[in-house]
């Protein structure tokens, strides 16, 4: 694992929050494509009725296309992490790690407040243990996510910044 020491200005520069982003954005891609496939193992925790029932909207837009965007999440974590590209991409792949971190912090600290003050009155078709898992695993997993965004973002943003513009010219 390579790490920025203070103050050196050296090229390397840690990519740790980057993989941590990235193996996030995989696992749950995997989490969704499973499920899409036809698993069950945690779905009816997460998802109540419609892990039973099915349809076809929320198999083809809630499994198969949060597992897309997992998976591009994954590509954009491994983009905040490279460190051989400047300009206009580097800042649009910033922006978007900073919006992505944004994204899932909201929805997990969202979800976590209004289910613990009952802001959100609960459906009758939300079990107990739904609302036990999504306090105890899935808003966490959320926030967990955001954070890695956010800080990978950072690191990309710190490492950007304190470097000199390219050179022009022969």
């Amino acid at each position: 694992m390579k790490r920025e020491r203070e103050g050196t200005g050296g090229p390397a520069r840690s990519t740790l929050w980057g993989r941590i982003a990235c193996g996030w954005a995989v696992a749950f891609a995997v989490l969704h494509f499973y499920w899409g496939l036809g698993g069950d193992v945690g779905l009816s925790v997460s998802a109540g009725p419609l892990a039973t029932e099915r349809p076809l909207w929320f198999v083809v837009a809630g499994l198969w296309g949060v597992g897309g965007l997992c998976v591009l999440g994954a590509v954009l974590a491994r983009l905040l992490i490279r460190s051989d590209f400047r300009g206009g991409p580097a800042a649009l792949v910033r922006w978007l790690g900073w919006g992505a971190g944004a994204v899932l912090l909201l929805r997990g600290v969202g979800v976590e407040v209004m289910l613990l003050t009952g802001a959100a009155p609960l459906d009758a078709s939300v079990s107990e243990g739904q609302r036990f898992w999504t306090l105890a695993v899935w808003n966490p997993w959320f926030i967990a996510g955001g954070l890695a965004f956010c800080l990978a973002a950072h690191r990309a943003d710190r490492h950007t910044d304190g470097e000199p513009p390219p050179a022009s010219g022969p």
